[in-house]
């Protein structure tokens, strides 16, 4: 993967997609400052450990999960090493197991597609229908990373911005701390 070695600070000069130039507006908007690395498409935790060693931040996972019905719809943002159990999440929601949510919902809901999710994309969930999830250990970072819409950028916010903008969309984020084995 190719990663532009510089970093810029904001939006780029010329015209994104609809949903990052929306993105950008919002953080503008809100007056955060933001730092940023374009790149060739990301969508592994390979790709992005290349890029965390360029933009000096770590990038988090973000998986889109939903209940079986399909009724419930959840983000979850945990460390990118850290491994996810549903069945453990699914107890501690007090639901059924939850599973990855489609493509279709994806881009229904958050208007980005899979490999691209992160909380920047809640701004396109206007009826409030994605629940966000932040793994208990992100509190601790100074920054949190994520793509703005797509994946071939990646936005360094600090975490009380990144948690100001997720509450500009109306959304309150739920801080859990994400079981990985029986005994903890």
């Amino acid at each position: 993967m190719k990663i532009d070695p510089t970093v810029y600070h904001g939006r780029p000069a010329e015209k994104r997609s609809g949903q990052e130039d929306a993105i950008y507006d919002r953080l503008e908007a809100l007056d955060i400052p933001f730092e940023r690395v374009d790149h060739e498409h990301a969508d592994t935790m390979e790709d992005c450990l290349l890029i965390e060693g360029t933009l000096g931040a770590s990038i988090c996972k973000n998986l889109f999960l939903c209940n079986r019905q399909q009724t419930d719809f959840y983000l979850l943002m945990l460390p990118g090493g850290k491994v996810f159990k549903t069945k453990y999440l699914s107890s501690q929601l007090g639901c059924a197991r939850l599973s990855f949510a489609g493509p279709e919902q994806m881009d229904r809901l958050l208007h980005t597609v899979p490999g691209s999710v992160s909380a920047l994309e809640l701004l396109f969930d206007t009826e409030k229908q994605v629940r966000l999830l932040i793994d208990a250990e992100l509190t601790d970072d100074e920054y949190i990373s994520g793509h703005p819409g797509f994946s071939t950028s990646t936005v360094k916010l600090r975490r009380e911005d990144l948690l100001r903008y997720v509450k500009s969309t109306g959304h309150e984020p739920t801080v859990i701390t994400l079981r990985t084995d029986e005994g903890e």
